[in-house]
């Protein structure tokens, strides 16, 4: 189902989470949304100086420049945070913003019925792009590490393409913990806890790398 290009650092977690319900159907809870704030503090895994310059490291490789608006997620989600622009969405994407916020890996939440199988993670090569929201914006990805599926790039660490992201009709998604071997098992200790919440809520979770 999936294969991994040769990487020096990458680190990747990848899991299909399932549901009990549409995603429409189900709330946040309230102690999710309250998580969504740099007060909180997580016993299993925190945000520190280490893990930025890391993480731009690892997309670098390939030649993409993780900076401006082309930073990582989790950045943003920071940046978003401290501005207090970041609002709930739906409950798979709120988890993995909890999780990305407070572990500072980003984390990417694709429609698992929406991604045409096999997947690849690989860099992204030149003249590469997506739509990554409602309004029809494009994200130049040349040199980015993503997950491909028959159809091309559809999800990376900075932002997921539109035609994959999730909606209220879904039940089952893609995460794709974007670690690197600079930071020695702070992939694990994010995926562990992401686990412990999605299944917090009711969800099931199955590793496919």
């Amino acid at each position: 189902m999936l294969t991994v290009d040769d990487h020096p650092t990458l680190d990747p977690s990848v899991f299909v989470t399932d549901f009990p319900k549409p995603i429409g159907e189900l709330k946040t809870p309230n102690k999710i949304i309250d998580m969504l704030s740099l007060s909180f503090r997580s016993s299993i895994v925190s945000h520190d100086d280490e893990v930025k310059p890391k993480v731009r490291d690892l997309f670098r490789h390939g030649g993409y420049k993780p900076t401006g608006r082309g930073k990582p997620a989790s950045e943003y989600l920071r940046q978003a945070v401290t501005k207090g622009s970041l609002n709930p969405i739906n409950l798979p994407v709120d988890i993995c913003n909890v999780v990305s916020l407070h572990s500072g890996l980003p984390i990417s939440v694709v429609d698992f019925d929406l991604v045409k199988t096999p997947l690849r993670i690989g860099i992204a090569p030149s003249d590469s792009e997506y739509v990554f929201n409602a309004t029809g914006q494009t994200i130049k990805i040349d040199g980015l590490l993503c997950l491909f599926d028959t159809e091309g790039p559809c999800a990376n660490g900075v932002k997921d393409s539109q035609r994959t992201k999730t909606s209220d009709s879904t039940t089952k998604t893609i995460s794709i913990v974007w670690g690197t071997s600079e930071l020695a098992g702070r992939t694990k200790a994010t995926t562990d806890w992401y686990w412990e919440l999605l299944k917090s809520v009711g969800a099931t979770c199955k590793a496919i790398s």
